[in-house]
This record gives structure tokens, C-alpha cells and sequence, in this order.
């Protein structure tokens, strides 16, 4: 075994399907839509190289790219500073719900089974104008003068975006916060009861800074997931209105498959894969601090 091991052609062979697998599967889609980033190409007749033109257009004269690129943003707060603190809230409380304990987990991780399109198409009912739950639970309540078109409004609108992204998420968050703290050992509880130390002390000192490690890998996935949102944005609003809730996805798959500027939107794509790169990377070394041991 240790010769086979040791034999670098045999090291080679047994790496080679998967370095192959990975390159057809990622760098070679990447690479080839680099290639018609630098055309105007319109998916169907013939191109022409243009350079970085269509680079140079998107950061210099597109506004609804800035404009995608800040809802992203918003969005990557919206994960980090809400949904996350109150997934960490909540996966610090169930442990103590004692029977109800496994109903709870359960339920709050059901909006992340449901299909996108079931949760996504139950909201837009819900914000709809003339029939929609939340206009007419505001009627009931006397609070008629708080009615909006939550969907129409453009400022309203994102944020019914933002609400529900986070919604939808919560389950996968609240999840693995609560496997991080069921997988602190319990003599760590009890040496820290026998020495006097409250739950508030026993969750700050212990708890907190064990969970370092799952707090970076959530906020990483969360903020590139921002960047990436695709589904409830196309399904909610398709980006509108006024591209008002315009993402980077769904504003490259509006330019390459509704306007035909197919070489445009490859540009678009290979941006959007260049942000969460250095996204990732800045998070890593940013929280690279902050991970506990046992």
C-alpha cells in the first residue's frame, strides 16, 4: 500500500478524473464565457472581437449593474446583521424547549425544503395589492392609511426582497448553528456549572467563541449567495420595478436571453464570478481570527 501510495504516476491516474471532472464542469464553461465576453456576439449571427468594451461599458455607463451590485449588498447585510443573529438567537433557545424541542427544528427548517417557486408565489399573494394578506390585515386593524402597493413601490419593493430572502434562508442558517451547538462537548457545560458560571457566562465565554468557525463558513455562503440570487428575484418581480430589484443574475440572464447581447452578458457573468471570488477571499482573511478550539 505505502508503494502504491508513494508512486507518483499512480498518485497521478487516481487524481486525474476528478481534476477532469472539475475542469469541464468549471474552469472550461468560465473560460469559454470569458471568450464571448470580449465579443458583441448576439447568440445568433456572427461576432466580432471587441475587446474589454463590453467591461469598460458596465462599470462606466451601466447603472443598473451599480444598481444590482448595491441590492446585492443590501442584501449581504440583510443575511449578516438580521438572519443571522436571530438564527444564533434561535438555535441557542431550542435546545431548551425540552419535548418541543424537535417540532421547533423542524418548523423552522420547512421555507428551505419548499420549493422556491411554492414560497416565492405564496408572497407575492400575500404582498398582492388588491387581494393580498398583508393589505387586508392592515384594513382589519383600522390601519387602512398603511396599504402600499408593496410590490409596485420600487423602495417597498426591495425590501419585500430582502424580507423574503431572508425568510427563506433562515431554515439552512438556524441549522447549522444549532449542529455547532450540539456538537459542543458537554463536559465543557457542566466543568463551567461546577465553577459557578451562569448560562449568559457559559454561552458568552464557551459557546460563542466555539461557534467561530461555523459564523465564518454561514456569513461567507450568505454573502455569496447574495451576489448569486436568481430564483426569488426572477419569480417575485423579475427585477423590477424599474429594475429596481435588479440582481446580478437575473440582470445577466435579462441581457443575454431577453435582449439578445449575449457577449454583453457573458461579461456581466464573468463579473459577478470575480466579486464573490475576492468576496470570499477578503471574508476568509477577515474571520480567519476568530476560530475556536476545543
Amino acid at each position: 500500500m505505502n508503494t502504491v501510495i508513494s508512486d507518483k504516476k499512480t498518485i497521478f491516474w487516481l487524481v486525474a478524473p476528478g481534476f477532469i471532472l472539475i475542469a469541464a464542469m468549471i474552469f472550461i464553461p468560465i473560460m469559454v464565457s470569458l471568450y464571448y465576453s470580449l465579443t458583441d456576439w448576439d447568440g445568433v449571427t456572427d461576432y466580432r472581437f471587441i475587446g474589454l468594451s463590453n467591461f469598460i461599458e458596465i462599470v462606466t455607463k451601466d447603472a443598473v449593474f451599480w444598481k444590482s451590485l448595491l441590492n446585492a449588498l443590501l442584501l449581504g447585510l440583510g443575511l449578516v446583521f438580521v438572519q443571522h443573529p436571530l438564527s444564533v438567537l434561535t438555535a441557542m433557545v431550542v435546545p431548551y424547549c425540552g419535548r418541543f424541542e424537535k417540532l421547533l427544528r423542524a418548523s423552522f427548517f420547512i421555507p428551505s425544503i419548499i420549493s422556491t417557486f411554492v414560497t416565492t408565489q405564496l408572497w407575492v399573494s400575500v404582498f398582492n395589492t388588491q387581494f393580498g394578506l398583508l393589505n387586508r390585515l392592515l384594513e382589519r386593524l383600522g390601519l387602512e392609511a398603511w396599504k402600499q402597493d408593496w410590490l409596485g413601490d420600487p423602495k417597498l419593493a426591495i425590501c419585500c426582497m430582502i424580507f423574503v430572502c431572508i425568510w427563506q434562508g433562515f431554515g439552512y442558517a438556524f441549522l447549522l448553528y444549532y449542529a455547532g451547538i450540539k456538537g459542543v462537548p458537554k463536559e465543557l457545560y457542566e466543568a463551567a456549572m461546577l465553577d459557578g458560571a451562569t448560562q449568559a457566562q457559559v454561552h458568552g465565554h464557551i459557546i460563542f467563541p466555539l461557534l467561530a468557525p461555523v459564523v465564518r463558513v454561514n456569513i461567507i455562503l450568505a454573502v455569496v449567495a447574495a451576489f448569486k440570487q436568481m430564483e426569488t428575484v426572477y419569480l417575485m418581480t423579475g427585477g423590477g420595478p424599474a429594475d429596481s430589484t435588479q440582481f446580478l443574475s437575473t440582470y445577466l440572464y435579462s441581457k443575454a436571453f431577453r435582449e439578445g447581447l449575449y457577449g454583453y452578458g457573458n461579461a456581466l457573468s464573468i463579473l459577478l464570478v470575480l466579486i464573490c471570488l475576492i468576496m470570499t477571499v477578503l471574508l476568509n482573511r477577515a474571520l480567519q481570527k476568530d476560530v475556536g478550539e476545543y
